[in-house]
């Protein structure tokens, strides 16, 4: 694993249920800033088990594999997904 894969996978794994950042938050948080697309495309081909459905794209917006799995997920944590984004905390 590289350190790349390391440093975004520890801060996907280290998010609470209920948080929610974009692809480029993950990445500046894991030190990479700029990296959005790769943390998108790890998320995607990981075999780690991490909380993948709590990283959406710029705007809350949806982009995961399925969609609607990940706004299932969301709203399990009491996240609240409004066609098929992430509605701003009231």
């Amino acid at each position: 694993m590289s350190d790349f894969e390391a440093d975004v996978l520890a801060v996907v794994a280290s998010l609470a249920p209920g948080d929610v950042v974009t692809y480029g938050e993950a990445a500046a948080e894991a030190g990479h800033p700029g990296a959005a697309r790769a943390v998108g495309t790890l998320l995607r081909t990981t075999r780690v088990d991490v909380p993948w459905w709590r990283v959406v794209a710029a705007g809350g917006h949806l982009r995961a594999g399925n969609p609607a799995e990940q706004a299932r997920l969301l709203g399990e944590e009491g996240v609240l997904v409004v066609n098929g984004r992430v509605a701003p905390p009231a």
